[in-house]
């Protein structure tokens, strides 16, 4: 941050951000929680699809397909089409594919991931693959790690979609990817590579999907640890929300800050709107 920007007020900051062209926005703890939309979201977007900006949801899971995003938001109310939506997945797709062209998978996750794979031209091996491909997964069990830890130490580079250690669910708290690989990594004694947030990866394969510039850009999240981060080391202006899991305080525990911190989404929205 230059020294002409560390003095600008609250206000100004907001009115920066308003002008932006484009919004990386996250998922759980901005959109909704699980699933109960979050007050001020829709006049959100509704703003942004007024003013012509440009919008990515964006979320570390790898769970859902982007058509699967968008019957959840038809279920809360919100008609949005399925290309503003980025997972992890997505992201990890267009990552491997980006490495090893038509490659093989050996993959332990869900619908989402898998399809994903396949939309990148993978095709799934369970005996000499290139990639063993960690996400959430419904059907992890010991059988599976041990089947991913064979063929790493035979030789496949292991990926997880996600750092995250927990995810939220409808019953609470869950295990989600970067507890999911920590056996198979541990055992294989190796190191895995993770593409989503807050891997600058993921944010450049945003801004590519958004036509967007970063100078353009703000990325909207809930969390300091991956969010914030991300726009930070990828060189865009950051919103911490406190409709998710961060409070007022939780900025003090990093060594960094986002460019502002509002109560929620609606927040943006001018007054005039």
């Amino acid at each position: 941050m230059g020294t002409s920007e560390r003095f600008v007020s609250s206000e100004d900051m907001l009115e920066r951000l308003r002008n932006k062209s484009a919004f990386i926005c996250d998922m759980d703890g901005v959109i909704y929680h699980g699933n109960r939309l979050l007050p001020g979201v829709l006049d959100f977007v509704k703003w942004m699809q007024r003013e012509g900006k440009r919008y990515l949801f964006l979320t570390n899971s790898s769970e859902r397909s982007p058509m699967e995003l968008k019957l959840k938001m038809r279920r809360l109310g919100m008609e949005i089409d399925a290309d503003h939506f980025y997972t992890s997945a997505l992201a990890t797709a267009g990552f491997l594919a980006s490495q090893v062209p038509h490659g093989t998978a050996y993959v332990i996750g869900e619908a989402g991931l898998i399809n994903a794979l396949y939309e990148a031209g993978y095709s799934m091996n369970d005996i000499n693959p290139d990639y063993v491909v960690v996400g959430e997964s419904k059907t992890y069990n010991y059988e599976t790690v041990i089947r991913a830890v064979n063929l790493v130490r035979n030789g496949a580079r292991l990926i997880g979609t996600n750092p995250d250690m927990t995810g939220p669910s409808e019953e609470g708290i869950v295990p989600a990817t970067g507890s999911l690989i920590l056996p198979i990594a541990s055992t294989a004694n190796v190191k895995p590579y993770f593409i989503g947030k807050p891997n600058p990866v993921m944010m450049r394969q945003a801004l590519m999907r958004l036509q967007s510039k970063r100078e353009d850009t703000a990325i909207i999240g809930d969390r300091m640890d991956t969010d914030i981060v991300s726009g930070i080391e990828s060189g865009i202006d950051t919103v911490l929300v406190l409709s998710g899991v961060s409070d007022v305080d939780t900025p003090k525990n990093f060594a960094y800050r986002p460019n502002l911190v509002l109560d929620s989404v609606g927040t943006l929205v001018p007054d005039n709107a």
